[in-house]
């Protein structure tokens, strides 16, 4: 086969468990000529439970249309009642980096993006603080300076609310970004804003995490990269790592591991979220 004149998709479904659903999805595919080539299922329960699967399939281009297809699979998910995307893989989402003054989580992003290890693009990046601008435009990136305070943190979420429709952005990375946002703005990206959180969470949750962690004296330092809600630190899990660590480690010295685990976490998190490895359901993830 010469993927050359093909077209890959991926589709990602979930729906209650039940019989024929692996056979109605393969036999729709074998009808519009494409050629599975990589399929990944999981089931909660068979006898009741949750079903997740994610295909990846090529479309020969002198048989059918991307969007023919697509709009035609709406029969099949509504006969077994599932929630599904569709999607091409060449189309890469337009990701928005929120950062406040740390940079190491961004610049890791960065670097991956221009080292072609990240398929995203990146129209912007929006900060409560200009300590990072120079970096941020030092890659061709716009960046927008949106102070937030107290007084005005409505407005100052609506002015990036403004900017993220203005350049059509498709998910929301929070690299080290210091700020609560508002269930207003959570509610306009549900299942789309990805934080890092600078520990192994439910441990050490809110503030000076390292300090908490020195205090008791912890072996393993982690971190957790997730989906926001309006629940803080509470949203589904994407990835989480460690680094083990001892009792020569000082609190900076925990932080400095810290920020390493940190970038790993988030920058695995962001790559699966942006190849559509990733189901939520509930407040779980089915990472694919």
């Amino acid at each position: 086969m010469n993927t050359n004149t093909n077209i890959r998709a991926k589709l990602l479904i979930s729906c209650l468990d039940q019989p024929g659903i692996v056979s109605a999805v393969s036999t729709f595919l074998h009808q519009y000529k494409a050629n599975i080539v990589q399929s990944d299922q999981y089931s909660t329960d068979p006898s009741g439970g949750m079903f997740f699967m994610r295909i990846e399939f090529d479309l020969f281009k002198e048989s059918y249309e991307f969007n023919v297809v697509r709009e035609a699979f709406e029969d099949i998910a509504s006969s077994f009642d599932m929630e599904w995307t569709m999607d091409l893989a060449s189309r890469r989402k337009k990701m928005a980096i929120f950062v406040s003054k740390e940079d190491h989580c961004l610049l890791e992003l960065l670097w991956k993006w221009r080292a072609g290890e990240l398929a995203v693009d990146i129209p912007l990046v929006i900060s409560n603080h200009l300590n990072l601008k120079d970096d941020v435009e030092a890659y061709g990136i716009p960046f927008f300076h949106i102070p937030v305070n107290k007084a005005n943190k409505e407005e100052a979420e609506q002015e990036a609310i403004s900017k993220l429709y203005e350049y059509d952005v498709d998910f929301i990375v929070l690299a080290r970004y210091m700020q609560i946002l508002s269930p207003d703005f959570v509610g306009t990206f549900p299942k789309r804003i990805i934080n890092i959180h600078h520990s192994f969470l439910p441990a050490f949750i809110g503030a000076n995490p390292y300090a908490k962690a020195f205090e008791r004296g912890v072996k393993l330092i982690g971190a957790t990269a997730h989906y926001v809600t309006n629940d803080l630190d509470e949203g589904p899990i994407i990835e989480q790592d460690i680094l083990r660590v001892n009792h020569r480690y000082t609190t900076d010295q925990l932080k400095v591991a810290g920020r390493n685990v940190e970038r790993i976490a988030l920058s695995r998190a962001v790559s699966w979220h942006a190849n559509d490895q990733i189901i939520v359901h509930g407040n779980k993830t089915v990472i694919f």
